[in-house]
């Protein structure tokens, strides 16, 4: 047989010395097994930790509902047939108690003034003659120049005239109010909500010609279930945000007094601030202020939403996280409230507060140093 070459026993000893290499790296110059804390998981975040606090906070109810005005007033044609010469305000206009708003032609009602003014002062004259003929019948009764009779007659005379008169009177009365009623006036002090008048048409009497908001209150209509009714009361507080953004305070000025069978909800009538950002028609979302209550509390980064459900993670033992479920209830500010008694969340345990939403359930985590940000390790 023939010897080994030179090259393959060089080959050889290169792979020799190499798995040597190997074997010193993982067992040491010793010889021993490497050191334990090698074999230790890895820490997969580092994080900040936080504890429940208690605090009074505020007890609210809340309710949805739409802004309407206090009162809206209609004000109509109160004559027929006429034509509208004039319209002096428009929607939004700010109008006070009896400022006239449009004006009809009134030539014609003027002209039946004049002519019930001339009927009047006809039967004047006449009364005044009935009056000289009955006084004179009345003086000659004794003196037998005239019967019984003829003096009961001018007498009859003269209270049909006195009545004519009156007729007469009234008569005038009514076209002067005609006349006046030709100005379309203000009922209240308000804004103009809606206007249908226009200058030439012919209005009808009762024909509506413009909305009016009265004093320019507004009022929020929320609708609260027949259960919580008993907990609002006349002059609570109520803070109402909007569909715009905007928030208002406003005061409970009613409770309806009954519910509607269908939807078991009843109306509760909050009075709102002079209009600026909010108008009627708008719908709004009312917190009723109730009272205070005793909260356990919690940074919102410290509870994970993960498949509808609420979580925090507690630190545990060698640093592993241990998930746990809680229930949510009020939110002010940055902090949370959490269900003492049915998530089992104490003052005195440690919780993860930022970094939890990368956590699982027994992850390694490292506790960063106070006052340090967390820095998220690379994942393993």
């Amino acid at each position: 047989m023939k010897k080994p070459s030179l090259k393959l026993t060089a080959i050889a000893a290169l792979v020799v010395v190499i798995g040597s290499a190997a074997v010193w790296a993982t067992t040491g110059k010793s010889g021993k097994p490497a050191d334990k804390e090698t074999s230790k998981p890895k820490a997969s975040l580092t994080i900040t930790t936080t504890k429940a606090q208690s605090a009074d906070w505020p007890l609210t109810l809340s309710a949805n509902g739409s802004v309407a005005a206090w009162q809206e007033a209609v004000v109509g044609s109160e004559l027929g047939g006429l034509q509208l010469a004039e319209v002096r305000v428009n929607v939004g206009d700010v109008v006070k108690r009896g400022q006239v708003l449009a004006r009809f032609t009134n030539d014609s009602v003027e002209a039946q003034v004049a002519q019930q003014k001339a009927a009047v002062e006809e039967a004047r004259a006449a009364l005044s003659e009935a009056d000289a003929n009955a006084e004179r019948a009345r003086s000659l009764v004794n003196s037998g120049a005239l019967s019984g009779q003829q003096t009961t007659q001018y007498e009859v005379a003269e209270r049909s005239a006195k009545a004519r008169l009156q007729s007469a009177q009234a008569s005038l009365e009514m076209q002067q109010i005609r006349l006046r009623q030709t100005q379309v006036l203000a009922p209240d002090d308000g804004v103009i909500s809606s206007r249908t008048a226009t200058v030439g048409s012919v209005a009808s009497q009762g024909q509506e010609l413009f909305k009016l908001i009265r004093q320019n209150r507004l009022e929020w209509r929320g609708e609260v279930n027949a259960t919580d009714l008993l907990q609002i009361k006349v002059g609570q507080a109520v803070k109402l945000r909007v569909t715009n953004g905007v928030v208002v305070d406003g005061k409970v000025r009613m409770v309806a007094p009954t519910v509607d069978p269908l939807t078991r909800n009843g109306l509760v009538y909050v009075d709102l601030p002079a209009p600026g950002a909010v108008h009627a028609g708008m719908f709004g979302t009312g917190q009723f202020a109730l009272g205070y209550a005793t909260a356990l509390t919690l940074p919102q980064s410290a509870v994970v939403m993960r498949d509808g459900y609420s979580y925090v993670y507690q630190l545990g033992k060698d640093d592993k996280v241990i998930q746990t479920k809680v229930t949510i209830g009020r939110r002010i500010g940055d902090r949370i409230e959490v269900a003492e008694g049915a998530s089992g969340i104490t003052a005195a345990m440690t919780l993860v507060e930022k970094g939890a939403g990368f956590l699982a359930d027994g992850d390694t985590v490292r506790v960063a140093p106070e006052n340090k940000p967390a820095t998220p390790l690379a994942m393993k």
